[in-house]
């Protein structure tokens, strides 16, 4: 059986070391995150992954969701519990205000007890995870009486949350969706359509689920412009806050899907349900913008966290399947075989997965306290800085990390041979679980569309240029250190391949549409080898440091050094064949004519 273990170490590294975390006390909610919270939020949290959410990822898997003929769903057996104990535990409301019941520490240490709980428990994780998404939105949009009414509830677990978009004729182009809603003369209006794909749609776990619904008010304009947000509980609320009737909402099925199966995916049905406008008529999609951009960070740390336990599980196998001998000579002579992490092919793919996870958790981490600069600083200036690396790097975060999140968890697939085709071993549940990351909160492909096409020309490309400059003078300052030469050469290079490929698309695109229609997935992944490769710098020299300073395990800093010199050397020249699909333009993408296909 599959076994998962929280990245406690690397985190608090990062945390403490790479990016200083203290630095930030004068952020409110900073101040409260001392290092003994930190450290003790992190290992609790961590606890709670391994000794609750892990064993359960199994149960879900194979029991999954069952719809019962009144409508009414029951998750697999231990979810509940499961559900109990990470509510119970605070984990809901840990970055959210206090005044609602949270308690208003960081996001940042939400967004690592998230991957904690992905590397775990995707499926069971996904409940938690769309109610702190339908809270941020909320809270931004919601008037005061919906806040009060619903965000205490929220935080304290007893009600979840969920967001309602996608219809069975409307994916991603919402300004075809057709549930309409009437007003009923008392403010509220009456919801009826279909929805589908809903996560966490219906289930056992809470006594009330707030669903977050984009509907046409009747009469609005068509297309994106006539698009309005709705709060539509399962049960209507009292003045009191209790519950009252069943509203017009109910589950008319389960998808039947690759993966994720603990999570109930439905088919709801809205039939005259009792809803209210959350924000301004006809501006719900910028009500439910932070909830998707939310989610799109929250998909891209799942991406990371099945990277991680797929890893873990695939490590754990290479150190214990005897097969051949290594070609340098026997390395257990007492043994018939040697273990195949001996291999330098199975080291190859092995520290491919490593230095990704490691890279994209300092990524995640440095995007997690950009959010918070950004909700929490009186900086005006810093505001705007955060906001911009936001807006550019929520879809590299989300595309790339689900990208490669699915391959690792196929290529740690890989590392135990036929045994990994078996369902008994486990990972090819990893490998059907990590695949819907790369599909919902936006099909990659859009994330790399939105990338070049919005996030790249947006004042003047002014968060591209800020981002640019950065990695370039932490190269330059840093190109003279000993310790810092084998990082700071390839970044450079590749830096300036992201360069040549932006100025490409400035030159080709805007004449030639198709041309950045063809460039995106491969702009996105070159951008995203860059950060990755900026992450790697930041840990090499804090890792320096530690060294120099005598603190920590000398054999574990040299090993995250030899990691990250294997992304440097073997991962990082990807951004030149990545250059080059960029610059062969799109003349070849659509030379076939489409009823030739």
């Amino acid at each position: 059986m599959p076994s998962y273990k929280a990245p406690v170490e690397d985190v608090l590294f990062l945390l403490n070391d790479v990016f200083g975390i203290a630095r930030y006390s004068n952020l409110p909610g900073f101040a409260e995150a001392t290092p003994d919270v930190v450290e003790a939020v992190v290992t609790e949290g961590a606890k709670l992954c391994e000794e609750v959410l892990a064993p359960l990822n199994r149960v879900g898997d194979l029991e999954g969701c069952t719809r019962h003929p009144d409508g009414s769903v029951t998750t697999p057996k231990g979810f509940k519990a499961g559900y109990d104990a990470y509510a119970g535990g605070g984990w809901m409301g840990l970055s959210m205000p206090e005044e609602y019941g949270g308690q208003g520490l960081p996001h940042t240490l939400n967004s690592v007890m998230q991957e904690f709980v992905s590397g775990a428990n995707i499926a069971l994780g996904m409940y938690p995870g769309l109610t702190q998404g339908a809270m941020a939105a909320l809270l931004v949009h919601g008037s005061e009486e919906q806040k009060r009414t619903y965000l205490p509830k929220m935080v304290e677990g007893t009600w979840t949350g969920t967001m309602n978009l996608t219809e069975p004729h409307c994916g991603t182009d919402l300004g075809l969706l057709k549930t309409k809603a009437v007003p009923n003369g008392d403010g509220s209006y009456a919801l009826t359509g279909t929805k589908i794909f809903i996560s966490a749609g219906e289930h056992d776990l809470s006594e009330n689920i707030v669903h977050l619904v984009l509907a046409r008010i009747e009469g609005a304009p068509a297309g994106t412009k006539g698009i309005s947000l709705f709060v539509v509980p399962k049960f209507l609320v009292g003045p009191d806050g209790s519950l009252g009737a069943r509203n017009g909402v109910s589950c008319g099925a389960i998808e039947h899907k690759m993966g994720i199966h603990g999570n109930a995916t439905c088919v709801m049905n809205y039939d005259g349900a009792t809803g209210w406008l959350v924000g301004e008529a006809n501006r719900g999609l910028n009500a439910m913008f932070v909830m998707m951009n939310e989610a799109r960070l929250a998909v891209g740390i799942q991406g990371l966290g099945q990277s991680e336990v797929a890893y873990q599980n695939a490590v754990a196998y290479a150190r214990d399947r005897l097969q051949g001998r290594a070609l340098t000579g026997t390395k257990a002579p007492e043994k018939p075989a040697d273990p195949i992490i001996v291999h330098p092919d199975v080291r190859r793919t092995l520290l491919t997965i490593r230095a990704f996870n490691e890279a994209a958790r300092a990524l995640v981490i440095w995007t997690a306290l950009q959010a918070d600069i950004a909700h929490r600083s009186e900086d005006p200036a810093a505001r705007q800085a955060a906001e911009d690396h936001m807006g550019l790097l929520t879809p590299v975060v989300k595309g790339v990390l689900t990208d490669r999140g699915f391959a690792n968890a196929v290529d740690a697939q890989q590392m135990f041979g036929g045994h990994g085709y078996i369902e008994e071993w486990g990972m090819s549940q990893f490998v059907r679980d990590a695949r819907i990351a790369q599909i919902y909160e936006g099909a990659n492909g859009i994330q790399a569309m939105d990338l070049v096409g919005r996030k790249l020309p947006r004042d003047g490309g002014r968060a591209m240029m800020r981002f640019l400059a950065e990695v370039e003078g932490f190269c330059k300052e840093n190109a003279g250190d000993e310790n810092l030469k084998v990082f700071c050469a390839p970044l450079t290079k590749s830096l300036g391949h992201l360069q040549q490929a932006t100025m490409w698309l400035m030159q080709n695109a805007m004449a030639k549409p198709n041309n950045a229609g063809a460039a995106a997935t491969d702009y996105m992944h070159l951008m995203g080898l860059v950060a990755m490769g900026y992450m790697w710098g930041r840990i090499a020299k804090a890792v320096a440091e530690k060294k120099q300073s005598g603190e920590g395990i000398a054999e574990r800093l040299d090993a995250r050094l030899a990691t990250g010199r294997f992304y440097v050397e073997r991962v990082l020249p990807e951004t030149g064949t990545r250059l080059a699909r960029i610059s062969a333009g799109s003349d070849a993408v659509m030379a076939v004519p489409a009823e030739l296909f």
